[in-house]
């Protein structure tokens, strides 16, 4: 059951087609990602779903009411927000779950028991990060809208908010992710739409997606014996052979893998070094998005 539905979306800032024409819908317990380039619309449309913007055409629900008053149902964290710097947690925490009448307090969930007393602006990059969430959780939402949540934090921070994400939607929540991080929309989204221009592009399961694109896999290796490369280009699904000092490339499709290491074990070669490079989400996104790469955003 849909708990947000977007339909023929529009907004426009003076001459500029911010959104134009964007429908979705969002399942309730889903976490939905919203992919796309930097101007392509997923902010203004997360914005006007939370109820931040007044969309100039087309309609929004969320559990079948307007976003505007839905401020019980809904948890926002914005792709930028900050707190006064001498601000402690612990108060951050009090304000925000004053303006709510059945507050919940996730600070021990997320990890910030220990840091109720610290002030905002001596929190590390990943503690704000669970701040913020924890402050969009407070009013114990329906609906929790995440924009550009990891943005800024190193690899590690990064993977610990995926885990927290992955608990807030255990805890029932449902979320909508806006995000440029391929790697984040594979681990955590059910379904993504990639957003280009104000248009949604594609709509569909991460796998979906990659699915889409006629790619070639690539199997890279180093030989143990000599190997003559007329028997791998002999091979009928291998397309192209590239020896790089050594390290062979070879590109193909189907079951390329089997059939490459099938005749290496024929002839008693082994394949050191073995890496299979296959389409990934990210070949997907800049094929979808015109040759636009996720740090282009």
């Amino acid at each position: 059951m849909a708990i947000i539905e977007v339909d023929d979306l529009r907004k426009t800032y003076g001459a500029k087609v911010a959104v134009d024409g964007i429908s979705l819908a969002v399942d309730e317990g889903e976490i939905f990602g919203i992919l796309g380039p930097n101007g392509a619309g997923k902010t203004t449309t997360v914005e006007c779903v939370a109820g931040l913007r007044t969309p100039d055409a087309g309609t929004i629900k969320v559990a079948g009411r307007n976003p505007k008053d839905c401020r019980d149902l809904l948890g926002v964290q914005l792709q930028e927000s900050e707190l006064p710097e001498r601000i402690r947690v612990r108060e951050a925490i009090e304000l925000f779950s004053s303006f709510y009448p059945d507050p919940v307090d996730w600070t021990e969930r997320l990890g910030l028991a220990e840091h109720r007393e610290a002030e905002f602006g001596k929190l590390s990059g990943g503690q704000k990060q669970r701040l913020n969430v924890a402050l969009a959780l407070v009013g114990n939402p329906r609906v929790a809208i995440l924009d550009e949540l990891t943005t800024g934090l190193d690899p590690q921070a990064r993977r610990d908010t995926w885990s927290i994400v992955e608990d807030v939607r255990t805890a029932g929540v449902t979320i909508l992710l806006v995000t440029h991080f391929m790697e984040e929309a594979e681990r955590l989204c059910d379904r993504v739409a990639v957003v280009n221009a104000g248009r949604i592009v594609a709509l569909d399961t991460p796998s979906g997606l990659v699915s889409r694109v006629d790619g070639e896999q690539r199997v890279r290796f180093r030989p143990s014996e000599p190997l003559a490369l007329d028997l791998l280009r002999g091979l009928h699904e291998v397309t192209d052979v590239q020896d790089d000092g050594g390290q062979l490339t070879v590109t193909g499709g189907g079951n390329l893998l089997h059939a490459v290491t099938s005749l290496l074990a024929r002839r008693q070669i082994v394949a050191l070094e073995l890496r299979v490079d296959q389409v990934s989400l990210d070949d997907a996104y800049v094929a979808l998005t015109g040759g636009h790469r996720a740090q282009d955003r």
